[in-house]
């Protein structure tokens, strides 16, 4: 009787070896390469056709989408990304979290290094095709 208790019980903690534990995906989905497809200025429908549709959207702060990721994998800690993106007049004006604007990995891999000297500014890019704008 003592053994079938210990057994149980330890399968359940994933001591026993051999034991297999699925990986838990929970969240949107969201890469470095969308984040860099954002641009000052985007509507609200430009930014979903982007990055989908925002895990939260609090009722009281409508001007801002949060979007949530957490991996867990079945032997190791829990991952979890986030990003917040702030709009006003229905304009993307701003993000938080844990994705930063920059050059995207096809941009690296390309040599797409910008010279010091160069200025850039952010250009409203229109809708995207097949939203509708």
């Amino acid at each position: 009787m003592l053994l079938c208790t210990v057994s149980i019980t330890l399968s359940g903690c994933g001591i026993i070896p051999g034991v297999y534990k699925i990986d838990v995906q929970q969240g949107n989905v969201v890469t470095q390469d969308m984040v860099d497809q954002l641009r000052p200025g985007m509507t609200q429908r430009q930014v979903r056709f982007i990055m989908g549709t925002p895990l939260i959207q609090d009722t009281f702060h409508p001007e801002r989408w949060d979007y949530l990721y957490s991996l867990k994998s079945g032997r190791s800690d829990r991952v979890q990304e986030r990003i917040s993106l702030n709009f006003d007049d229905n304009r993307l004006v701003g993000l938080s979290g844990d994705f930063v604007p920059g050059a995207s990995t096809d941009e690296e891999i390309m040599g797409g290094q910008q010279n010091s000297e160069t200025e850039s500014y952010p250009v409203d890019l229109g809708a995207p095709l097949g939203t509708g704008e």
